[in-house]
């Protein structure tokens, strides 16, 4: 789970690391209050989604008229696919120097990882490898502050600036391991012209497996608005920027649909693993879900298991009468588990499907193309 910026510095805040003043408003007119009490101000969007500055996420106002303005170009808008429905209104902070500093479940090591740079900011994705300082923690001993001072000087950090840098990362482990968190990162952590140092911003994402133990942290459902509907129905999607929709049942073999897909050219839309076992009626709410994004074509890759061929044909036959039939091509691969039923019911209302993924995923690229997507 992805915690807002605002969340994310409430979190911060409350083990001792300094955020700037700032609050969170849904208007104009709100925006305008807090420049009002703050003076100087940054407005930020707040969205589950990184880059928000170089997308147009982030501006400024020097009075309440203009922070309503600000606010009013920006809520209601689209940044990187998401609504922005509220606004993080905060103390402009006056710069001097910016760091980097994250901790990270390492998958190799299967422990904490310290990252820091202090040619970090807004663009660490670019600094080059060797600016970077990496440091495993053993949980066992967590991170004692002499593993901060050979950080902070790793970093070339000295005197008052070494030892406030080295205090906020003792605290940041301290929220990594008390939220039981995936990621925490500061970007940037900013030294301040009078030496004082503080989170410009804030990330916090906690295990899904972890949230029950922590029922003081805020719940956030993170996705579009399709992906949301699909998670309330029990799906496991993903949405992409491609037209041919996909529906296949397993993790595995959805990957490899929207692998072959691409092989012969085709852009997929999106990720869908109706999982395993879906009866008549899910499996039609599934392509129903599908259809709603106007897809050029959709293609459905079934290898039956635990699900059952005749029940997928069955969804399609449900979905056909109630839209009076599909209006984009439609393409099926049907594999597995009560195939032959599945296919005499495919067959008695005028479907055809396909034995093999490379003939359908062939078939679907080239419909999408005939059908004004491009290939």
């Amino acid at each position: 789970m992805k915690l807002y910026e605002h969340l994310a510095k409430e979190v911060f805040s409350r083990h001792g690391i300094p955020i700037p003043p700032g609050r969170v408003v849904t208007t104009p007119e709100g925006a305008a209050a807090a420049c009002q009490e703050i003076g100087d101000v940054a407005l930020k969007v707040q969205i589950l989604s990184g880059g928000r500055g170089k997308a147009g996420g982030i501006r400024f106002a020097s009075t309440p008229e203009e922070a309503a303005r600000q606010a009013q170009a920006l809520l209601g808008t689209d940044i990187r696919g998401l609504r922005v429905e509220r606004l993080l209104v905060e103390k402009k902070l006056q710069i001097d120097r910016e760091i980097y500093v994250g901790i990270v479940v390492d998958g190799a090591s299967r422990r904490p990882l310290v990252i820091a740079s202090v040619a970090g900011g807004v663009s660490i994705e670019e600094v080059p490898e060797k600016l970077i300082v990496r440091q495993i923690i053993d949980p066992t001993w967590g991170l004692l502050p002499y593993r901060t001072r050979q950080i902070a000087r790793r970093l070339e950090l000295t005197g008052d600036l070494a030892r406030q840098f080295g205090d906020i990362l003792v605290k940041l482990y301290r929220v990594f391991r008390a939220t039981e968190a995936e990621l925490v990162e500061i970007n940037p952590l900013v030294q301040q012209p009078d030496g004082t140092v503080i989170a410009a911003d804030a990330r916090l994402n906690v295990d899904d497996d972890a949230l029950s133990r922590h029922p003081e942290l805020p719940r956030v459902e993170d996705g579009t608005e399709m992906e949301l509907r699909a998670r309330k129905a029990g799906l496991s999607y993903v949405e992409l920027d491609g037209n041919i929709a996909v529906m296949a049942n397993g993790a595995g073999i959805t990957m490899a649909t929207l692998d072959i897909i691409q092989h012969y050219g085709g852009r997929p839309a999106n990720f869908l693993d109706a999982g395993g076992g879906a009866g008549v009626e899910a499996t039609a709410q599934a392509i129903e879900l599908l259809l709603s994004r106007s897809p050029r074509a959709l293609l459905v890759n079934i290898f039956g298991g635990i699900t059952r061929c005749d029940d997928v044909a069955r969804a399609l036959v449900t979905v056909a009468e109630r839209r009076g039939g599909f209006d984009i091509p439609l393409v099926i691969r049907l594999v597995g588990t009560n195939e032959k039923e599945g296919l005499a019911i495919l067959q008695e209302h005028g479907f055809e499907a396909y034995r093999t993924m490379d003939e359908a995923a062939a078939k679907v690229v080239a419909a999408a193309a005939a059908n004004g997507g491009q290939a």
